[in-house]
């Protein structure tokens, strides 16, 4: 294991998307299905027509395998997309296959909580549970579920 961007005092924010800032620990307790879940508040990325910003919270909840995310890459990583340039729905599927390719989760699901442009708010959700085993069913089961009242959901 090494980590270089936590604990470094000369962190360097990327000002295009990097998915190579991305760093893993070994998860200690591969015997224990658990879920670890980031709340990203402050994600940004541009419009890829209008260059205009877009705010978001990004929501990245993962069953971990061998490897988890440190939290800190997974920061620059985020910031990244600041001057990136995708529709709501890449960004929100480039960063779960990022992920995915770095860690190999058992499952994960990341929805982008995006702040209303001209009257609309988008939320894209997407998911994978390995092939193979009982995570690929959980990730069938929550995407056919999804969201399923969001009259019931405040989630700005």
């Amino acid at each position: 294991m090494s980590l270089t961007q936590l604990g470094s005092k000369q962190t360097t924010y990327s000002s295009d998307y990097n998915p190579s800032v991305l760093e893993t620990f070994d998860n200690k307790h591969q015997g224990n299905d658990y879920w670890v879940k980031f709340n990203c508040p402050e994600f940004t990325s541009l419009c890829p027509i209008t260059g205009q910003p877009d705010f978001a919270t990004i929501y990245i909840s993962y069953i971990p395998n061998v490897k988890m995310v440190e939290s800190k890459s997974l920061k620059l990583y985020l910031f990244s997309f600041r001057n990136h340039g995708d529709f709501h729905e890449d960004c929100v599927n480039i960063i779960m296959k990022d992920l995915i390719k770095l860690m190999d989760p058992k499952y994960i699901e990341v929805w982008g909580k995006f702040m209303p442009r001209g009257g609309i708010s988008i939320d894209p959700y997407c998911n994978y549970g390995k092939p193979g085993t009982k995570y690929a069913e959980m990730a069938e089961y929550r995407l056919i579920r999804h969201d399923m009242n969001p009259e019931t959901i405040d989630n700005r």
